[in-house]
């Protein structure tokens, strides 16, 4: 199953039944930057959200992100 970045991160949301808002104020919490809703809302709907803010959401809701080399 291949997912865009906003895929993955609404996946990774209903998994943990965590709404965006919440997420931004964990975001918030985590890296200290006041970080608004509709910001997050629209670095995905725009594909705009970098590798890094992904790597930093699932850390937070407690994933890892891997590569593994298909065989």
């Amino acid at each position: 199953m291949i997912l865009n970045a906003k895929e993955l991160v609404q996946l990774l949301l209903t998994k943990e039944g965590i709404t965006q808002k919440e997420l931004v104020v964990m975001l918030s919490e985590k890296t200290g930057k006041n970080n608004a809703p509709s910001g997050l809302s629209r670095k995905l709907n725009r594909g705009t959200i970098t590798y890094n803010e992904v790597v930093l959401i699932a850390d937070i809701l407690g994933y890892d992100i891997r590569v593994d080399k298909r065989l």
